[in-house]
């Protein structure tokens, strides 16, 4: 029996009215743009080395890899009938006659949105792409639906910060494929025909789509449904790519896949090593019906422990015995054949890593004891080397349980970390170690030291410094013994440093190649273009330009400017520092970038004039689609002809806007209006202004342009783009830069800074003619929801309501920082109280819709956060009304829930934005009326004609001592 929908409402009557980087360890490029907005739940969070859908870091450096389309179609309803059929689903969508009987509001059974939302967000997804390691041929992953809440619904074990499935023995809510397509990629550049992998039952769940190095086989799991609509376990797959022929690896359907955490990897191409439920475990464990004693926690040492606001930890022993139940895995080392046999003892295995040889693994696991305070990725970790026949070599590393990491930023697990193979060497590992105790506010030179040693170093060896740092260490990028690139970076001052060392000479002094500040996106030089080794490493792509003897690699950059990003390609010069742009986007029509190299086939240096990459292009009104560039003439060729999502938007109007703050800080926003929109015939519009704060520790970096007037509109499931086809304007993601410059803490002003930029965003919509001066709504996500709720306590001469998802608002209940905020609640009491606006819940007079997933497992945003923000907001009288999304967490994945949410947006924007009526005069008569009197009060009142007799809070100048009204701004 499914749970009742949560709907809350308080409705008063009387008023109307969102750094360089290793290589990736997939040896395939996956292509798969998912939208910030998509729900986190319904992705894959930490994907395994090597699967399919995970995107190399670096690739994402150089190319906006969103969601290729939002996702979605029809599913079943609750009760069975076709969802389409719910009560007012084709109802007039003009103004509010879609609510044709507004009573029903305040019932708890799940709504559709008007007929032109709900068609875009249930618009056929478009398949994923994966290459093959050889380039030759192209995986289209197809995909499904938004999922029903009935998969949501599935019985999920709150675990150690992790959320775990138990019928499936995997991370809960799972995304899937549900068909692979193989299209050879043709000497002229084009697709040939589709060859479907077949071979496994229908309505099979896919996942972990990998290729062997040598490209002639896939491996993936598959999920079938069983009795009682429920999942089983993961069996693992492999497919001839020749063939398309799919057929189960094991011979026994006994043997399943642990997907808690890894799953299984390639370390040849006929061998794989795999996490299976170990056989015979049993039942799971049985919760006591009488606990054994009181649960008990004790600092009789006095240790200082500071941890943020974790979720989903664990309670007591029987959920530790429980988390080891599920989590506990049995390697097996298994051939194509089907031979398996076990190696290592069953035990906690969070990644297998093979040496690029593949003679040796890299074994990392956890172990007791656990913690009640953190979560898993704090446990006790053990990391081994064995062979790869599963041999113990040596121990590396046991580090004990981290309670105490300090909550500064850059505070980091003492011991060794990072620990991972050379990308360069057949066998070698490098790590770093910290040298200020993990603690970012410790002062110390060096601060990080990077070592490098052989996976089996003779008697004596001692592991080799391989580079020093004073910043705290961000990763390597391998070449060979000449040439690694080392990243460094420091959080509070925002500075980034590369350094160029030859790993194989000593004599060779490192040098720093970029020193800048990470936020000054004008100054990025790029990334270095990566290639794939025959082993399925990747190193930075050395090039070979004609004669020259010189060391080139490509540097592939967004290339911000003041006009926006124009992404580029350059040939750099490792020696001299000189560049050559060899390639650059369209600036004036089309926002195209370098996805990844296609000619890294053959070992050695690229030659220059046979230069082949992937790239992506698309404009305002084309969605993306990818071709093939070859040098040197640079021909492209399309190799996809992905259909426009949405075409009923596909004349929409964008434009990057530029305006200021009163401070002087150059601001951003992206101006979108509805297709066909001429603002002599409709004159100004509703308007919904969404966004999410960032901060920065420069004004001029806080000004910089980000992002292209030429990109697609990409639309995910719950954007605020969904609301151009009710012809409303939307002002996405206007900069809401909290500047805190030198020694100065961003949020101690925060308040002010969120106000000023607010307000200019508005003035320059409403000075456009395109907003309608008391029709503007504003709303976020997350950290835009608490947002939006101190905009509506503190600048509600702004906004007629606001729409507030997933936010925390009392930042007393994140008490060891929040956010980037790493001052606790007794170090900074003022800040933490005065940017809460569940503080200044008596101010909120403008109307509020709250809504919130009720298994939010994001820290610091609990489900408890809108809950008791919603009761302060009733017991001040205000307009509010929450809605409680059963199963969903902190984004939105059921199709049941994200069209409810649409309905929910869709009723407050109807009813409090386009129907609003207020005269912006009559704030300005209130003002004059309260200047006349003399009021001085920082919280003078005045009324407000759309309040209906609410009072409603002006702005106030403390300067010039009088009231600012709205139709002055």
């Amino acid at each position: 029996m499914m749970r009742p929908h949560k709907v809350y409402q308080f409705h008063r009557l009387s008023i109307l009215s969102l750094f360089p980087l290793s290589p990736p360890p997939s040896s395939s490029l996956t292509l798969c743009r998912f939208s910030s907005l998509r729900a986190p739940g319904h992705l894959r969070t930490q994907p395994a080395a090597g699967e399919a859908a995970v995107v190399s870091r670096t690739i994402m450096t150089s190319s906006r890899l969103r969601s290729l389309v939002p996702v979605g179609s029809a599913a079943p309803s609750e009760n069975g009938g076709d969802s389409g059929s719910a009560p007012n689903a084709s109802a007039s969508s003009s103004g509010l006659g879609f609510y044709e009987d507004e009573g029903s509001a305040l019932g708890g059974a799940y709504r559709l949105p008007p007929p032109e939302i709900r068609d875009i967000v249930d618009a056929p997804p478009l398949p994923a792409l994966s290459f093959s390691p050889q380039r030759d041929k192209i995986l289209f992953l197809k995909r499904r639906a938004l999922p029903p809440l009935t998969e949501l619904a599935r019985p999920e074990e709150k675990l150690a910060g992790i959320r775990i499935d138990g019928k499936c023995n995997t991370r809960s809510r799972m995304s899937f494929y549900t068909g692979i397509g193989i299209h050879q990629l043709l000497p002229d550049g084009k697709l040939g025909p589709e060859k479907e992998v077949h071979g496994f039952p229908d309505g099979a769940k896919i996942n972990f789509v990998t290729w062997s190095n040598d490209g002639k086989h896939l491996s993936f799991s598959i999920r079938s449904d069983e009795e009682g609509n429920s999942s089983g376990k993961l069996q693992l797959w492999v497919a001839d790519v020749e063939t398309g022929k799919a057929r189960p690896l094991f011979e026994s359907p006994e043997i399943c896949l642990n997907a808690v955490f890894d799953n299984f990897v390639w370390i040849d191409n006929s061998t794989l090593v795999v996490c299976t439920i170990p056989l015979g475990r049993g039942e799971p464990p049985k919760k006591p019906l009488v606990p054994g004693g009181p649960k008990i926690q004790s600092n009789e040492q006095k240790n200082v422990i500071q941890v943020r606001t974790f979720q989903d930890l664990l309670k007591d022993e029987y959920d530790e015995d429980l988390f080891d139940y599920y989590a506990t895995s049995q390697l097996l080392l298994v051939s194509l054949d089907g031979k398996a046999e076990e190696i290592g003892p069953p035990a906690v295995y969070t990644s297998i890593d093979p040496s690029p040889d593949g003679n040796y693994l890299l074994i990392s696991s956890i172990h007791r004891p656990y913690s009640f305070i953190v979560p898993c990725g704090r446990f006790p970790k053990k990391v081994d080397v064995w062979t790869a026949d599963g041999q113990f070599v040596r121990e590396l590393c046991d580090l004990p349980l981290a309670e105490d990491i300090p909550i500064a930023f850059n505070s980091v697990r003492q011991g060794m970390r990072s620990i991972h193979w050379r990308a360069d060497k057949p066998s070698a590992l490098y790590w770093v170690e910290t040298q200020d105790g993990g603690d970012a506010k410790v002062e110390v030179s060096p601060r990080d030291i990077i070592y490098t040693q052989p996976a089996e170093p003779l008697e004596g060896e001692q592991p080799e410094i391989l580079h020093k740092v004073d910043l705290r260490y961000g990763g390597v990028s391998w070449c060979d013994d000449s040439l690694a690139l080392v990243y460094e970076s420091w959080y509070k001052t925002r500075r980034t440093r590369t350094w160029v060392i030859s790993p194989g000479s000593k004599d060779t002094n490192p040098r720093i190649l970029f020193d800048r500040s990470s936020e000054d996106v004008y100054s990025d030089p790029g990334s270095p273009m990566l290639r794939r080794t025959p082993a399925g490493t990747y190193v930075i792509a050395k090039v070979k330009k004609g004669n020259d003897e010189g060391t080139y690699v490509l540097l592939n950059g967004s290339g911000a400017t003041p006009e926006g990003n124009i992404p580029f390609l350059d040939l750099f010069e490792m020696n001299t520092g000189s560049k050559e742009r060899i390639w650059q986007s369209d600036k004036e029509k089309y926002f195209e970038s370098v996805v990844a190299l296609m000619s890294d086939q053959n070992d050695g240096d690229i030659i220059l004039d046979q230069l082949k990459i992937l790239t992506s292009k698309e404009s305002k009104t084309e969605n993306t689609q990818y071709y093939i560039m070859c040098w040197p003439d640079k021909r492209a060729c399309q190799i996809t002809n992905f259909p426009h999502p949405y075409p009923q938007l596909a004349s929409l109007q964008k434009e990057m806007i530029r305006y200021q703050r009163k401070d002087g800080v150059q601001l951003t926003a992206t101006l979108y209006l509805p297709p066909n929109y001429d603002s002599s015939k409709e004159g100004p519009l509703p308007c919904l202004v969404w966004s999410y704060p960032g901060e920065f520790k420069s004004k001029d970096a806080a000004g910089q342009v980000r992002g292209s007037p030429n990109e697609f509109a990409g639309i995910g499931p719950t954007s605020a783009l969904l609301w151009l086809a009710r012809r409303f304007a939307i002002l996405s993601g206007p900069t809401i830069p909290i500047i805190g410059e030198g020694k100065e803490e961003a949020n101690d002003s925060y308040v002010e800074q969120l106000v000023a930029s607010a307000e200019a965003a508005v003035e320059e919509v409403i000075r456009r003619g395109v907003a309608h001066p008391n029709k503007v709504a504003i709303g976020g996500h997350s950290y835009g929801a608490f947002m939006t709720a101190n905009l509506l306590a503190h600048a509600p001469h702004l906004f007629c309501c606001g729409v507030a998802r997933s936010g925390a608002y009392n930042r007393t209940l994140t008490p060891f920082g929040f956010q980037n905020e790493d001052r606790t609640l007794w170090e900074a009491t003022n800040t933490y109280v005065e940017m809460s606006p569940f503080m200044s819940a008596h101010r909120i007079k403008k109307p509020i819709l709250l809504i919130h997933g009720e298994e939010d497992n994001n820290p610091g945003t609990l489900t408890m956060q809108s809950d008791r923000f919603f009761n302060a907001l009733k017991g001040h009288g205000s307009l509010c009304r929450l809605v409680v999304l059963p199963f969903e967490s902190h984004g939105y994945a059921a199709r049941e829930s994200i069209m409810h949410v649409l309905w929910e947006t869709d009723r407050w924007l109807q009813k409090y934005c386009v129907s609003n009526t207020s005269d912006a005069s009559a704030d300005l008569n209130a003002c004059k009326d309260d200047e006349s009197k003399g009021v001085v009060d920082s919280e003078a009142k005045v009324v407000a004609a759309s309040g209906g007799g609410n009072p409603e809070l002006a702005d106030f100048d403390q300067d010039q001592f009088k009231c600012i009204p709205r139709s002055s701004l």
